[in-house]
């Protein structure tokens, strides 16, 4: 687990940005903006939610 948070930004670097919202997205659950600065709130089912649902099946869109 380590080593792989030691590589965590050679592989976000990898990532387009559509991928890299989606996990962003997935681990974010609110941003407040204060006067004294930003609160995030980490969804609490955390990377496991985040592998759950990118392993998820997705819906194929058919292009028009």
């Amino acid at each position: 687990m380590i080593s792989a948070l030691q590589t965590f930004e050679d592989v976000w670097s990898q990532l387009f940005p559509a991928e890299q919202t989606r996990i962003v997205q997935l681990l974010v659950g609110r941003v407040t903006v204060t006067s004294e600065g930003l609160v995030i709130d980490v969804r609490t089912d955390g990377v496991s939610g985040v592998m759950r649902d990118m392993m998820a099946p997705r819906k194929k869109v058919a292009a028009e």
